[in-house]
């Protein structure tokens, strides 16, 4: 072998080596990605169990009809029950700081709505809220507890609690909405005025989610970094799923309007107590008062200083010592359409 070719063969040697090295840097590089992932998700859920554990609640699934409800149950089962529902690209656990105030006295069911979290739902299930509501009627059904509900409902789940107590009054003991979303005359926030904000909510690539808590909160609630980059992560898999329940949501407002919302919710008969964060961003807090003109026992609105739109992670303590006393007084009140109803035999 001359020297030309013996310079050729080890060039060949050499490449081959740093071709298997380069392969082998990018197999560990994957495996390291692929590791981190698993244990950031097994550190987020390891830290929402404990959440769970703190406020006396423990995970259960249930399938009624084509939906596999996943939900968040805690307290003895012979108490008054509460059903808390969470509002867009939420889920169950995001009602766990205010529920460890409730579950010593209360009954609490916190489920997964089929647009969110692990509630499993076949592709073309139709996300449209009354829908949500009616499926959502048949899962307090099936667990048996529809009889005097006490109801609460944050944001877009204010909306499904609203529309659940109206649609529902003879079983609605009680209503709660914080910073609930409707069709409002004197809305004036980004949202209010266009439904397709909300895709400014959706987290749909690394970096979303510092951005999200910014326009939602007022100070956004610290979190680890690990903790942070997990949930974003699970955020971004829900995506598509968001994008087509504000699609649904913007057909909900060309369909309905204030007068429409208005009608709604004057059928309401339970007695309601509305929170709200006066720095909300989203829906801003003048329609509080809105609302409360709009409600047959409706009391004095809550406003809670330097909270935005989700009171129920940055001010927990406070939602938990209004709506404590609030649960108290109205557990003795008598529905007025009791004596309305008709024995079946």
């Amino acid at each position: 072998m001359n020297h030309d070719d013996a310079l050729k063969s080890v060039l060949k040697q050499s490449l081959k080596a740093g071709l298997f090295a380069l392969a082998l840097s990018f197999s560990f590089a994957s495996h390291a990605v692929e590791n981190t992932i698993i244990k950031d998700k097994l550190s987020l859920q390891s830290y929402l169990l404990q959440e769970r554990v703190t406020a006396g609640l423990k995970t259960k699934t249930l399938k009624v009809d084509d939906i596999v409800w996943s939900y968040n149950e805690g307290g003895a089962v012979d108490k008054p029950t509460i059903l808390l529902i969470h509002g867009f690209a939420g889920n169950r656990d995001n009602w766990n700081r205010v529920a460890q105030f409730l579950t010593p006295y209360y009954h609490v069911v916190i489920p997964d709505l089929p647009t969110n979290g692990d509630t499993k739902v076949p592709d073309d299930f139709d996300l449209s809220m009354p829908n949500v509501t009616e499926r959502l009627r048949r899962f307090v059904e099936a667990i048996h507890i529809q009889d005097k509900l006490n109801v609460a409902g944050h944001s877009i789940g204010g909306s499904i609690a609203t529309l659940y107590a109206a649609q529902y009054p003879f079983d609605t003991q009680s209503l709660f909405l914080l910073n609930s979303a409707g069709i409002y005359k004197n809305a004036n926030t980004s949202y209010a005025k266009d439904p397709q904000y909300l895709k400014h909510l959706i987290v749909s690539k690394p970096g979303d989610l510092d951005d999200v808590m910014q326009r939602v909160m007022q100070t956004p609630i610290k979190m680890p970094y690990y903790l942070k980059r997990a949930q974003e992560k699970q955020l971004i898999t829900q995506a598509e799923k968001n994008s087509k329940v504000i699609d649904q949501l913007v057909t909900l407002n060309r369909i309905y309007t204030t007068d429409s919302f208005a009608r709604v919710t004057r059928n309401i008969e339970a007695p309601t107590l509305i929170l709200w964060g006066k720095q909300d961003k989203i829906i801003n807090v003048e329609v509080a008062n809105e609302l409360k003109s709009l409600l047959k026992r409706a009391e004095a609105p809550v406003i809670l200083n330097n909270v935005g739109h989700m009171p129920l992670l940055e001010a927990e303590q406070a939602v938990a010592q209004h709506y404590l006393p609030f649960l108290a007084k109205t557990q003795k009140l008598k529905n007025p359409l009791a004596d309305k109803l008709i024995p079946l035999n």
